[in-house]
C-alpha cells in the first residue's frame, strides 16, 4: 500500500511539473495576409519571430491557410484587421479554426481594426447587426480572447462571451501631440457621437472642446455642418476612431479655418481612406492627418503621418501571456 502511495505521488508530481512547464511555453504570433507588416513589427517588439503560415489558393478565389509549425498546447496570437473585402475576415476565421483543430491552448484574435463595427445596432427596419454577427463568427471559429483597438462603439464588447481587451490609440497619440509643443490647443469632435472621445483627449491635454454638428443625406455624404464652440486663434485637433472617405474631416477643417482657427490637425486611428479620400485630405485645410498602422496605407501622402501601434499590442500580449494587469494601458 505504501509503495502504491509513493508511486501515485510521483505520478502526480510529474503531471504537475509538465503542466507548469507547458504554461511557460513561449507564445507564437501569426499574421493574416492583410496585416503581415504590422504583425512583423509586433513580433519584433515582443522579441520573437513571426510564425510561418502558408496560404494555398484555388483558381476560383478560394484559399486555405495552414500553420507550418506546431501550435499544440501553446498560446497563439493571430493578427489581422478585418476591413473589407470580406476575404480578410474569412482568412481570420479560417486561421482561428485551423488553430483550434491543431490543439492550440489559447487563441487570441488580434484585430487592430474591427471591421463591420459601424453595423452595431438596428438603426432602421430590416437591417443586419453586422458587428454582432462577426462577434459570433469569431467565437465559433475558435477565438478564446479578442484584442482590438478603438472600436467604433464601446458596447460592441458586450457582443462577445469571451474576454475582450479593448485598447486605446490615445496611449501613443497623446505623446505625439505633446511633442508638437502646440499652444492654445482645442480638441474637436467631427460629430456628436465622438464627443466622449474628444473629452477624454481634452482631459489629458487640459484643453477646450468643440463639437461639429452634421447632418447626412446618405452614408458618407455630409449635407450640412455647424460648429458648437469657439475656435478663433486656436490650434484645433480633430479626433475620431476612423477616416473613410475623408469628407467629414475635410469639411470640418475648412469650416474651422473660416472661423479663425490657426491650424487644424486630425487624429484618426483607422485609415480606411476609401474613394477619393486621399485627394480630399490633400486638397483640404488640414495641416496634418495622424493615423495608426491598423490598416496599411494605399499610397503615401505628405499630409499623412503614421504612428505605429505595434509596441502597444506587443506590450499587452506580454501581459496577457504573463497573466498580469493591462489596466495601465488604458488612458481613456
Amino acid at each position: 500500500m505504501h509503495a502504491i502511495t509513493l508511486q501515485h505521488n510521483t505520478i502526480t508530481k510529474t503531471i504537475t511539473t509538465k503542466k507548469m512547464g507547458s504554461n511557460q511555453l513561449e507564445p507564437k504570433i501569426f499574421a493574416c495576409t492583410q496585416s503581415k507588416e504590422l504583425a512583423l513589427n509586433i513580433a519584433k517588439h515582443y522579441g520573437i519571430e513571426l510564425g510561418k503560415v502558408e496560404i494555398s489558393k484555388f483558381s476560383d478565389g478560394e484559399f486555405q491557410p495552414a500553420f507550418e509549425e506546431s501550435v499544440r498546447g501553446r498560446r497563439i496570437f493571430i493578427v489581422g484587421s478585418t476591413f473589407p473585402t470580406a476575404d480578410n475576415l474569412m482568412e481570420m476565421l479560417l486561421m482561428l479554426d485551423a488553430a483550434k483543430r491543431a490543439s492550440a491552448r489559447h487563441i487570441t484574435a488580434v484585430i487592430p481594426y474591427f471591421g463591420w463595427a459601424r453595423q452595431d445596432r438596428k438603426d432602421k427596419p430590416r437591417v443586419a447587426i453586422g458587428a454582432k454577427l462577426v462577434a459570433n463568427l469569431l467565437q465559433t471559429a475558435g477565438a478564446t480572447r479578442i484584442m482590438t483597438m478603438d472600436l467604433h462603439a464601446d458596447q460592441i464588447q458586450g457582443f462577445f462571451e469571451k474576454p475582450v481587451d479593448h485598447l486605446y490609440a490615445s496611449t501613443f497619440f497623446l505623446p505625439y501631440i505633446n511633442q508638437l509643443n502646440l499652444k492654445n490647443i482645442t480638441i474637436a469632435s467631427p460629430d456628436m457621437g465622438g464627443s466622449k472621445r474628444a473629452y477624454a483627449y481634452s482631459k489629458f491635454l487640459e484643453s477646450e472642446v468643440v463639437i461639429c454638428y452634421k447632418q447626412r443625406l446618405k452614408a458618407n455624404v455630409v449635407s450640412t455642418m455647424e460648429l458648437i464652440g469657439e475656435v478663433k486663434d486656436r490650434n484645433v485637433i480633430l479626433v475620431d476612431d476612423m477616416i473613410d472617405t475623408g469628407g467629414t474631416l475635410a469639411k470640418a477643417a475648412d469650416l474651422m479655418i473660416e472661423k479663425g482657427a490657426l491650424s487644424v490637425r486630425a487624429i484618426c486611428t483607422h485609415p480606411i481612406l476609401s474613394g477619393n479620400a486621399y485627394d480630399s485630405i490633400e486638397n483640404s485645410k488640414l495641416e496634418e492627418l495622424i493615423v495608426s498602422d491598423t490598416i496599411p496605407l494605399k499610397r503615401e501622402s505628405s499630409k499623412i503621418k503614421v504612428v505605429s501601434c505595434a509596441a502597444l499590442f506587443a506590450d499587452v500580449m506580454h501581459k496577457v501571456q504573463e497573466n498580469t494587469s493591462i489596466s495601465g494601458q488604458f488612458l481613456m
